[in-house]
């Protein structure tokens, strides 16, 4: 009867660290979403999906309906965001980042770019961006990189890969290593020289945001980690913070719309494949 005491004891004990921990923690999602201490100017704070600050080194994930706006804010300038879309509906269907550079005939996103699948379906487009800084050529960093360059990539480690974060995301929707396309990455920028040569161009400073709108239902990985360029010597990321909201996919009329025949192909195959699948 002393053990059984014992062991209850235990738990009690474990159970209240654990609580105490969670209400510490600035790294998880703020549930209700409404209770976050940030939200977008002219969304009320109710009408929030999702809010959470991914931690330095962290990753998120999550389900969004079509139509779902999300934004992501890099508050100090030192986030930088390896990002993966699906079609939750079929997640064979996933991020294509050549098709993503090749149908809008153009390689640097920014805002009105379209993010595409494989399949020549919008799954996102780039609805507003104060950033400028971003990468559709590096993905994000591998074990190997990590191991060699920091001596550690183990995702609870101190210096975790975003190839190993964005698989412990993955395998919460059922996806393994083998599901992972290259990712796009937000907040830390490259450029080709004249030469052909990738150079980092680092952060837009503190405070920028990105918006994609979901063209699909998505699943969406986020791996927050420094950008494989970073010339810098430590592992230096800052925080991340994604909200999202109910909002409207692209229809015939808006202004990206029809910027190309291409672009225009691809909105309507995802509203094609929306509609059919009663999306």
């Amino acid at each position: 009867m002393e053990g059984r005491v014992d062991a209850l004891g235990n738990v009690g004990r474990a159970r209240e660290d654990a609580r105490a921990r969670a209400a510490q923690s600035e790294w998880m999602p703020y549930l209700p979403p409404s209770t976050a201490p940030f939200a977008p100017d002219g969304v009320a704070a109710e009408d929030l999906r999702w809010a959470e600050t991914v931690a330095p080194g962290g990753y998120a994930h999550l389900r969004v309906a079509r139509g779902t706006r999300l934004r992501f804010t890099d508050p100090t300038g030192d986030a930088c965001a390896a990002v993966l879309l699906f079609n939750a509906a079929n997640p064979g269907e996933r991020l294509n980042v050549a098709d993503t550079q090749k149908i809008p005939w153009q390689a640097y996103l920014g805002e009105g770019h379209p993010l595409l699948s494989g399949d020549g379906r919008v799954l996102a487009t780039i609805a507003a961006d104060t950033s400028g800084h971003h990468d559709a050529f590096c993905g994000t960093s591998t074990d190997t990189w990590n191991e060699q360059r920091y001596g550690d990539a183990a995702p609870e480690g101190p210096s975790p890969s975003g190839h190993g974060l964005l698989r412990l995301a993955a395998s919460k929707h059922g996806l393994t290593a083998r599901d992972l396309p290259p990712a796009v990455s937000f907040f830390q920028g490259v450029r080709a020289n004249p030469e052909g040569d990738l150079e980092w161009l680092g952060s837009a400073g503190p405070g920028a945001s990105v918006d994609l709108v979901a063209e699909l239902p998505l699943i969406v990985l986020v791996a927050n980690v420094p950008h494989s360029l970073d010339p810098r010597d430590d592992y230096v990321v800052g925080p991340l913070q994604i909200t999202a909201w109910a909002s409207q996919p692209t229809a015939e009329g808006d202004a990206v719309f029809s910027l190309t025949p291409e672009r225009e192909r691809a909105y309507r195959n995802s509203i094609t494949y929306a509609a059919l699948a009663g999306l």
